[in-house]
């Protein structure tokens, strides 16, 4: 939270170390090293007003600014609504101040809580995991049987340095649950599908 608010919103230079897939982060950019690289954001918005989505989980909020990207794309859409969740009760205080401060507010529905207690009515149509790496793969199998078929499950934090995720989405690609593909981002980011056997 010091170095976001040392950044006071303005553009870092990634910091995350090169990767076989991804051999020049310093192409990319971040707001602070917890919130997902600056064009992952760009691409999450995108994502969401190309599917359209009306139910998007976010898992492990932070101070709300993945959050907020999402919300754009759905007021774009003029449909949808994201419910998000930050176990922290500071980190959630002030992710709860930066929606409230927004004209996104509506589009958002933030709990204090932990994702693999939050209750979510309804079919989700994306799913973007950024919560603690250790309970990645929990999330996504507590939360598989809600997704739409040809909805989109994205985890963050997949780099081959960051083993914890990757190999959890391989696992379950594996076993028969996903189908999953890498894109090369500084920390990488899991883009997948519910596959139905």
């Amino acid at each position: 939270m010091r170095q976001a608010e040392q950044a006071q919103g303005s553009l870092l230079p990634e910091y995350h170390r090169a990767t076989p897939e991804c051999p020049h982060p310093d192409r990319w950019s971040m707001y602070d090293s917890m919130t997902a690289e600056a064009e992952v954001l760009e691409f999450l918005r995108t994502l969401v007003t190309t599917v359209k989505p009306e139910l998007v989980v976010e898992t492990g909020a932070f101070l709300g600014v993945s959050t907020l990207w999402i919300a754009e794309g759905l007021k774009r859409n003029n449909r949808g609504k994201i419910v998000s969740c930050e176990l922290d009760p500071v980190v959630f205080a002030k992710a709860q101040a930066k929606i409230a401060a927004s004209d996104l507010s509506s589009w958002i529905e933030l709990r204090n809580e932990s994702s693999l207690e939050m209750q979510i009515d309804g079919v989700i149509d994306l799913l973007f995991s950024d919560s603690d790496m250790a309970i990645r793969a929990e999330e996504i199998r507590r939360f598989l049987p809600q997704m739409n078929p040809h909805g989109l499950i994205l985890m963050h934090d997949a780099s081959s340095h960051l083993k914890v995720v990757r190999e959890a989405a391989l696992k379950m690609e594996a076993e028969g649950l996903l189908s999953v593909v890498f894109l090369p981002t500084p920390r990488g980011l899991v883009v997948a599908q519910r596959r139905d056997r």
